[in-house]
């Protein structure tokens, strides 16, 4: 089972979900092995995927994969979750996809600094800083995570966000479907 051929397949089977594939790990879990497939994507409110479109990416995916012989004979779980927050801001669309939340960066430099993301492009996020704006070119981060509120700020949530929806964000339980093959 090579996570690159894994990668390669599944891949448009979650575009037609309107998912990105952000990781796949197979992990050893006995005589079985752990396939964890990490998805991203807009989402109805450009803010991530929602639980109902990860279930049903992951049924599509689940009947692939059962159909090709790109993860071989040997049993294994399939696992298919959102990045959840435990999860570094890496790319541009990451960033794009949490303005609004708090995020703790660690720049090239070793600056460290904690701020919300107010807006993003390609190449660097702008950062509220303790009511100072503050830009960040994306290539000087070394590492970004966002940080859990559980009282977020009512101005700050996205459009149809409730208002308690960080208070289900786990860094170790992300929304996951899990599928026995």
């Amino acid at each position: 089972m090579r996570e690159s051929q894994i990668a390669e397949f599944v891949t448009p089977i979650l575009a037609h979900y309107g998912l990105d594939l952000d990781a796949v790990e197979v992990v050893p879990a006995g005589k079985r092995r752990l396939l964890r497939i990490v998805v991203d994507g807009d989402g109805p409110t450009g803010t991530g995927p929602l639980l109902d479109d990860i279930a049903e990416a992951t049924r599509a995916v689940s009947a692939g994969l059962d159909e090709t012989p790109v993860v071989g004979s040997a049993a294994y779980t399939l696992e298919v979750s959102s990045r959840g927050v435990s999860r570094p801001l890496e790319l541009p669309r990451h960033w794009r996809r949490n303005v609004g939340r708090l995020v703790a960066v660690t720049t090239t430099a070793g600056e460290k600094l904690t701020g919300r993301v107010t807006s993003t492009t390609e190449t660097s996020a702008l950062l509220d800083v303790e009511g100072t704006p503050r830009e960040v070119a994306l290539a000087d981060v070394s590492k970004a995570l966002v940080q859990v509120e559980l009282n977020r700020p009512k101005n700050l949530l996205a459009a149809g966000e409730d208002e308690t929806a960080d208070e289900d964000e786990d860094p170790e339980h992300d929304d996951e479907i899990e599928d026995e093959n």
